[in-house]
């Protein structure tokens, strides 16, 4: 049986649609140096005038594929079964982010078509989903992985050795498999079979 890895979507492999269309309503031109937080959206002045036009749009129409990660997940399912495990829910609009399963739907069969889609999985708490690597941008989707891989976004570029060390204290695993960190770049500036080696090597 094959090992399975599960794979964030947003900000992992996509990223840029979100800010794409604050900046476009906001005319601005931020970028992602520009935040900290993990809710771009608080930089809104008025929330949910802006939800209520960002429903009218279809941000994956205006996001990119992390450079090299079609390569990479092709070459990884060839020994590997691959889940996308993507969220679905915003914050401020929590009973009312069904418009995006669809488009995400859309959007991930028709970019991976090696991807079977049984294996697209919807869902708002990735801790629950057990595998054995698990690859997010976002610590406590991390839990129910033998290995643990931290994708780098904007919102946790900043973690430092030490906290990492408190986190994984917090989650009782540091004596099981340590949370490895992952740069945003290595998709980019990497050749795919050292990305390959790498994953492979943390198993």
């Amino acid at each position: 049986m094959k090992k399975r890895i599960m794979v964030d979507m947003d900000d992992v492999i996509t990223t840029g649609g979100f800010l794409h269309l604050i900046n476009e309503y906001l005319k601005t031109n931020y970028t992602e140096d520009d935040f900290e937080s993990f809710y771009m959206q608080d930089i809104v002045p008025n929330k949910d005038e802006f939800f209520k036009w960002f429903k009218t749009h279809n941000m994956y129409d205006y996001c990119s594929l992390t450079p090299n990660v079609y390569e990479v997940l092709e070459k990884l399912s060839k020994n590997y079964e691959i889940f996308i495990g993507t969220s679905y829910i915003i914050r401020d609009i929590i009973k009312d982010t069904a418009f995006l399963l669809p488009q995400k739907y859309e959007f991930l069969i028709n970019t991976f078509p090696f991807i079977n889609p049984n294996n697209i999985i919807f869902l708002g708490n990735k801790r629950v989903l057990n595998c054995d690597i698990k690859i997010d941008d976002r610590i406590d989707n991390l839990d129910g992985a033998k290995t643990k891989i931290l994708f780098t976004a904007w919102h946790n570029k900043n973690i430092s050795k030490d906290e990492l060390s408190i986190i994984m204290k917090n989650y009782n695993e540091i004596n099981e498999v340590g949370i490895k960190l992952v740069n945003f770049n290595l998709f980019a500036k990497c050749i795919i079979k050292i990305i390959i080696y790498s994953i492979i090597c943390l198993v």
